[in-house]
């Protein structure tokens, strides 16, 4: 009887190092459920990106102002006519 008793307290052992310590434990779990969470945000930031990025090409495939908007920009053009001034801070040439 004593034997059973020791052998099933060294199973419920065995199992408990495995469950806490062992491959796809609790550790690895806790692990896992961290890595999702980040996952989650950096999805939330990127989803919001994209958002942002489709306004943008909505806005340049429906207008004109888009596309002027732009090009003034990114570009640095003008119209024809405007005059373009552009101003220089003496403390950055340094």
């Amino acid at each position: 009887m004593q034997w059973l008793l020791l052998g099933l307290v060294l199973l419920v052992g065995l199992f408990q190092y495995q469950l806490w310590f062992g491959e796809n434990g609790l550790r690895e779990k806790n692990a896992l459920e961290s890595r999702i969470q980040e996952q989650v945000a950096e999805n939330e930031s990127l989803k919001a990106r994209n958002q942002e990025l489709a306004t943008a090409v909505s806005g340049l495939k429906d207008g004109f102002e888009g596309i002027e908007e732009r090009a003034r920009h990114d570009l640095g053009m003008v119209r024809e006519g405007e005059t373009f001034y552009m101003t220089v801070d003496k403390e950055r040439e340094h």
